[in-house]
């Protein structure tokens, strides 16, 4: 009776039987297991040994290990079990992934290949990282990744496809959008931080401050007028900055590279003073006056009132930007950085007296010219007054 229950439990093993068993011999192009239970020995094509390519069975076993494996194929002919721990071990790697997705946690898998559209990985079956989720920053040579244990999450699961598709990008973004929560809420109006320039725009750079962008606009790049961004900082560069405001709803951070620089006025100190006559350039015309560059990115204003000694409507009427002027220094404030000019105090009084004076003789010359021509024009002459009278005169 024993031998007839044995030999009906034998003959149970069955193509999807799931079997244990032990590695009685190891050859080249595959592997002899003893089944438990069986009535044949069981065969593992190398094909079948791993998820992974393999050169030699003995990269993945060695006698007398201990394995598991799926019944693909009975041979009753040749009295022989195909068996595939292969197929097994993609089962058991589909279970454990699409746990960790619908907990939405991160695994851990090495790199074991860097192709040419990303990276193949180990997760107990060939995943597949493609290079847009490969970071969050643009990455042109892969080759780094080779070998490294990378945090990912899993995108896509097909198991009819043998597919698994999974992201690192996913990781960074969450740890991006959390460090930047965190680093938005400590930031204080008037820090000082270090940061890199990440990108440039027509109206200012953006500067990566840990995770997070901050905006410099265009007027807080330095302290003189700049037309070009590029022309006074670079992707890459290190720079520090100061922290204008911080909008928390809209993750808006203004930052200043200009007041963490010192000022034009340090430089001026002690060499301009009330009554200096120097020159300047306009740099910028308003209805109240003008503004005028007497030093690298010093500038003073000089009010409609003392731009000319003529009353003026808008500073455009004599002035124009780029334009070199002369200006006296009326007044220097060095705790408020402000300097008052003047242009028509620029000229020295004899010398619009002399202009109103040469205004005037050439005024007075032109009227009398104009009354002589006049006179002459209204007085008649003797051949007007006598010429019809002579004409009747006999000789």
């Amino acid at each position: 009776m024993t031998e007839e229950f044995n030999e009906s439990m034998i003959n149970e093993i069955k193509e999807g039987d799931k079997i244990s068993g032990q590695v009685q011999k190891v050859e080249d192009k595959q592997v002899i297991v003893d089944v438990d239970g069986g009535k044949f020995s069981g065969i593992v094509p190398i094909s079948q040994l791993s998820t992974h390519h393999i050169d030699s069975p003995s990269e993945v076993v060695k006698e007398g290990d201990a394995v598991e494996a799926y019944v693909t194929k009975v041979e009753n002919e040749t009295g022989a079990y195909i068996l595939s721990i292969r197929q097994l071990e993609q089962e058991k790697s589909y279970e454990y992934l699409r746990e960790k997705q619908e907990n939405n946690e991160i695994i851990e898998a090495k790199v074991t290949e860097v192709v040419k559209g990303g990276l193949v990985v180990d997760v107990g079956q060939r995943g597949f990282v493609p290079a847009s989720l490969i970071s969050t920053d643009f990455i042109e040579d892969f080759s780094s990744f080779d070998g490294q244990v990378l945090e990912l999450r899993v995108e896509e699961l097909d198991p009819e496809n043998n597919r698994v598709i999974l992201s690192r990008k996913a990781v960074e973004q969450e740890r991006n959008e959390a460090k930047k929560a965190e680093l938005l809420a400590s930031l204080n109006e008037g820090d000082v931080i270090e940061g890199t320039i990440a990108r440039l725009t027509n109206f200012g750079a953006f500067v990566d401050i840990g995770g997070v962008d901050g905006l410099v606009h265009v007027s807080e790049l330095s302290h003189e007028h700049v037309d070009k961004p590029e022309d006074v900082v670079s992707v890459g560069q290190k720079v520090n900055v100061k922290v204008k405001s911080v909008e928390q709803d809209s993750e808006r951070i203004s930052l200043s590279i200009k007041d963490t620089l010192p000022s034009p006025f340090e430089s001026i100190k002690g060499e301009i003073h009330a009554d200096s006559v120097i020159e300047g350039l306009v740099v910028r015309l308003t209805d109240f006056g003008a503004f005028v560059e007497i030093a690298a990115g010093v500038q003073g204003l000089v009010h409609i009132s003392e731009i000319s000694r003529k009353h003026i409507a808008t500073p455009s009427e004599v002035l124009e930007p780029n334009q070199t002027v002369t200006v006296k220094v009326l007044s220097v404030d060095e705790e408020n950085e402000r300097i008052s000019l003047s242009i028509k105090a620029a000229v020295p009084e004899e010398e619009v007296l002399q202009i109103d004076d040469n205004e005037t003789e050439e005024n007075v010359e032109n009227t009398t010219s104009n009354h002589n021509d006049d006179e002459d024009n209204d007085n008649p002459t003797l051949g007007e007054m006598f010429g019809d009278k002579l004409k009747n005169l006999k000789f």
